[in-house]
């Protein structure tokens, strides 16, 4: 057994020396946390908002249209209180950094832009329901609706980014980002919350599934495991990287199977479309293309 007091000596060395490199240039010394949003209440949030989303899956007793007020009244006063608060967190600390003075205080704008997401409820549900439906049109594997909303990846990360990308449209800083990247960690799929992306979208199987910030998508579009809209340049500071649109646009209708990667900001892929597994592509493709790769001359091959 290691001497007692020694092994205390030497922890109490190293705790000085962490608290030592905190005295350095790195960006990563911020010690105002307190500031910051906080994580765990924005996930404790969202998981008050999903179940009023879909109240019929994730009520703990039966319910009925006499007490359905009242469970949903149950998980949106938390929701609203914690997410309110992470907001103007989010909002003053960008305001404090001097990245975004604002005219308004944190705390009117953060409980005026939750407002208006709640408010949206009724109409994030409708869409959510349209995605719900596409997944079990889309997977012959789909035994119900029910089997979709509780075991299907692609709905977390939809019901997820739906929520986020309304916070995102509100110019909110972070908390977008918290929610996409919670549910990136829970499903394999990383759509970031700028994204726009259409009703009826499914995403089979999803694992690996990369959807860029300026990524535009139709309605009735399905994207299988492993597929990229990304962008051509990623560096900070280069052209093109931080202006306009960097990802690709994705028509109505438009089908892409495992392992593709699209990418630019001018790529287009033209409405009901099919890019094929593992195809690369980098420039626009007319409505009803099949692109499955390259032949043995260099072209692409279309079916």
């Amino acid at each position: 057994m290691p001497d007692e007091p020694h092994s205390s000596l030497e922890l109490e060395r190293a705790i000085d020396a962490v608290a030592a490199s905190y005295d350095g240039p790195e960006e990563i010394n911020n010690l105002a946390s307190a500031a910051l949003p906080n994580r765990r209440a924005v996930v404790e949030a969202f998981d008050h908002l999903r179940p009023v989303l879909f109240m019929g899956f994730y009520s703990s007793r039966g319910l009925n249209r006499h007490n359905l007020r009242h469970g949903i009244a149950e998980h949106l006063y938390p929701a609203v209180e914690g997410l309110t608060e992470q907001v103007r967190r989010a909002l003053a600390y960008e305001r404090d950094a001097g990245r975004d003075p604002g005219r308004e205080p944190p705390d009117a704008i953060a409980r005026a832009v939750v407002l208006r997401l709640v408010h949206r409820l009724p109409e994030l549900r409708r869409v959510l329901n349209t995605d719900v439906l596409a997944a079990f049109d889309g997977d012959p594997a789909a035994r119900s609706i029910e089997e979709v909303v509780f075991s299907y990846p692609s709905i977390v990360a939809l019901t997820a980014h739906r929520l986020a990308h309304v916070l995102w449209r509100e110019s909110v800083p972070m908390i977008p980002r918290i929610l996409s990247e919670h549910a990136h960690a829970l499903t394999g799929i990383d759509i970031h919350a700028g994204a726009t992306i259409g009703e009826r979208f499914f995403i089979d199987h999803g694992t690996g599934v990369v959807v860029g910030e300026t990524s535009v998508l139709g309605r009735n579009v399905k994207l299988y495991q492993g597929v990229t809209l990304g962008a051509l340049s990623t560096r900070r500071g280069t052209d093109g990287c931080c202006g306009g649109q960097r990802h690709p646009t994705l028509e109505d209708g438009v089908t892409v199977y495992a392992g593709a990667t699209i990418l630019g900001g001018t790529t287009v892929v033209g409405a009901g479309s099919v890019i094929g597994a593992n195809v690369w592509l980098t420039h626009s493709v007319p409505p009803g293309s099949r692109i499955a790769g390259r032949g043995r001359d260099g072209e692409e091959a279309a079916w």
